[in-house]
C-alpha cells in the first residue's frame, strides 16, 4: 500500500511538473505576438557530423503567420494555406496550414489553439524546452527544442529533431520583439512559370 501511494504521488508530482512547463512555455511564446531575426542553420546527422549549413531570415506573427527564407528557399504561411518555394527547382508546394500544424510541432510558435497544445508533452531542462508530440503516427518531427534569450530579446534558439535521426539546430542574431510587420509579407504571390504542387485538396 505505502509502496503504491508513492508510485502514484511521483506520478502526480510529474505529470504537475510537465503541465507547469507547457504552461510556462505557452506565456513565453504568447509575449511574442510578432518575431522577426536573421538565422543560421547547422545539420547534422545521427553521429553528429555536418551535413550542411546555411543563413536566412525569420517573421513570426500571431496567430499561424511565418515567414522563413532561406537562400533558395522560401517557407510562407498566411494562417489558412502554408506555400514552399523552391526557386532552384522552380516549384512551389501549396499545403493546408492545420495539416502542418499536426504533423510539426515548429507551428507552436505561433498557435494558441488550445487542442493542438494537448498533442504534445513539454519539459524544461537547463533552460531549454523540449516539445515532443504524443503520437509519431505522421509526424515529421519527432522533438522541437526551443531556447529563449529573455523577454525582451525573444527566440534565442531552435533544435528540430526530424523522425529519420538529423537534427538542425538554428541560433538567432538582429532579433526585434513584437516590430510591427506588414500584411505582405506573409502573402505568397506564385511566380508564373513555376510548377505547382497544389496539396490543399488531398
Amino acid at each position: 500500500m505505502i509502496k503504491k501511494s508513492i508510485l502514484s504521488l511521483m506520478f502526480t508530482m510529474s505529470f504537475s511538473t510537465l503541465a507547469g512547463d507547457l504552461e510556462q512555455l505557452r506565456s513565453q511564446l504568447n509575449l511574442l505576438n510578432s518575431f522577426t531575426a536573421k538565422f543560421e542553420q547547422v545539420v547534422k546527422d545521427d553521429q553528429g557530423d555536418v551535413l550542411q549549413s546555411g543563413q536566412g531570415e525569420i517573421a513570426l506573427q500571431q496567430p499561424n503567420k511565418i515567414s522563413w527564407q532561406q537562400e533558395d528557399t522560401l517557407l510562407i504561411s498566411d494562417g489558412d494555406k502554408t506555400y514552399y518555394f523552391d526557386s532552384f527547382a522552380e516549384q512551389v508546394s501549396i499545403f493546408k496550414s492545420e495539416k502542418l500544424i499536426q504533423s510539426t510541432p515548429f507551428i507552436l510558435l505561433t498557435s494558441n489553439d488550445e487542442n493542438l497544445w494537448q498533442k504534445y508533452t513539454v519539459k524544461m531542462n537547463k533552460g531549454a524546452y523540449t516539445v515532443t508530440p504524443k503520437s509519431l503516427e505522421n509526424a515529421q518531427v519527432s522533438a522541437l527544442v526551443i531556447r529563449f534569450e529573455d523577454k525582451t530579446k525573444g527566440l534565442k534558439g531552435l533544435e528540430i529533431k526530424d523522425i529519420s535521426g538529423q537534427t538542425s539546430y538554428f541560433n538567432f542574431s538582429n532579433a526585434t520583439v513584437n516590430p510591427e510587420l506588414k500584411a505582405e509579407i506573409f502573402k505568397f504571390d506564385i511566380p508564373a512559370g513555376v510548377e505547382v504542387d497544389d496539396q490543399t485538396g488531398n
